[in-house]
């Protein structure tokens, strides 16, 4: 039998598949647990499988939510990883092809001592902190995710940015024998933020989530997460940080222009072209709820705009 979707349903309005696969738990409780978790395990991808390596010593953070934590399962199965598939579900069934050591990150540009870091390197850079932190993605879902990571600032300081560095790129990984070689984006993928943006306390550079190393789906091994953004803008895989005095060309700003600004900042006054940024959804959460000016974080980072349209720099 073949079922339409019907055309008024917008991208944001599907419901999340981590909310689906709870009726997997529904099952398992109503006496079919030995039939129905054989199946469940079977069709787990290889990276879920894998037990997980747990992080220490972790100093939790002053900037921490206490809002209510997203699942773990959703966290790790409802990702967006376009180099893995565009469905939800890819990145967690795909990604774990992914070898994540040896790894180095190269940080250059407009540096007075460019370097290059090996991952454990960057490990033992700074204390290791667990940072709560609401994620928006532009389809009007949200998620509060307990990251682990380090300030990107305390990388910056290691490499003396030069007086010219206005901007800093992030470049990620890309391997066309186990990635899409579909020209979804321009590979590989590229982020961008302003100097004083990048240099900001809440920018964080994770390596993981819920006290334990991040899964290839969420960006193995290390990722930027930018709280006030969009999603985004929250480059994985990075193999790349560059200083710049211009801004740089990031994957979506060049896809879609009309669609995603180089900003990125949450702004619910500011549409998408194809759904609305006034609410959003937790995952896990079917209620709406009002998105809020720059994800919350107004308090915090509204200096770093003051002056500037944020309708025509969004």
């Amino acid at each position: 039998m073949l079922i339409k979707r019907p055309a008024d349903i917008e991208p944001s309005e599907i419901t999340p598949r981590a909310l689906f696969e709870d009726r997997r738990r529904f099952v398992l409780k109503a006496g079919l647990g030995a039939i129905a978790g054989a199946a469940l395990w079977h069709g787990l991808p290889r990276a879920a499988q894998a037990a997980p390596v747990k992080l220490s010593p972790l100093t939790p953070s002053p900037l921490s939510t206490t809002e209510a934590q997203t699942p773990y399962k959703a966290l790790t199965t409802y990702n967006n990883f376009y180099e893995f598939g565009t469905g939800k579900e890819d990145p967690a069934l795909n990604a774990g092809k992914m070898q994540t050591r040896p790894w180095t990150v190269k940080v250059e540009g407009l540096a007075g001592k460019p370097r290059t870091f090996d991952i454990d390197d960057l490990l033992r850079l700074a204390p290791l902190e667990e940072r709560i932190y609401r994620l928006r993605c532009v389809e009007a879902w949200s998620m509060v995710v307990p990251w682990v990571g380090f300030p990107l600032a305390s990388l910056l300081k290691q490499v003396d940015p030069l007086g010219s560095a206005k901007y800093v790129e992030f470049v990620t990984h890309y391997d066309p024998q186990i990635m899409t070689r579909r020209r979804i984006l321009d590979w590989p993928y590229t982020e961008g933020l302003r100097l004083d943006e990048a240099m900001h306390p809440l920018t964080l550079l994770a390596v993981g989530l819920y006290g334990e190393v991040l899964p290839n789906q969420n960006g193995a091994p290390l990722r930027l997460v930018v709280p006030w953004k969009y999603g985004f803008k929250s480059a994985k895989a990075i193999v790349a940080i560059r200083l710049r005095e211009t801004p740089p060309a990031t994957a979506w700003n060049t896809s879609a222009p009309q669609e995603y600004g180089f900003y990125s900042n949450v702004n619910p006054e500011v549409d998408h072209p194809r759904w609305s940024q006034a609410t959003e959804r937790r995952i896990g959460d079917l209620r709406k709820r009002p998105t809020m000016m720059f994800n919350g974080y107004a308090d915090q980072v509204a200096s770093l705009y003051q002056g500037m349209d944020l309708r025509k720099d969004y």
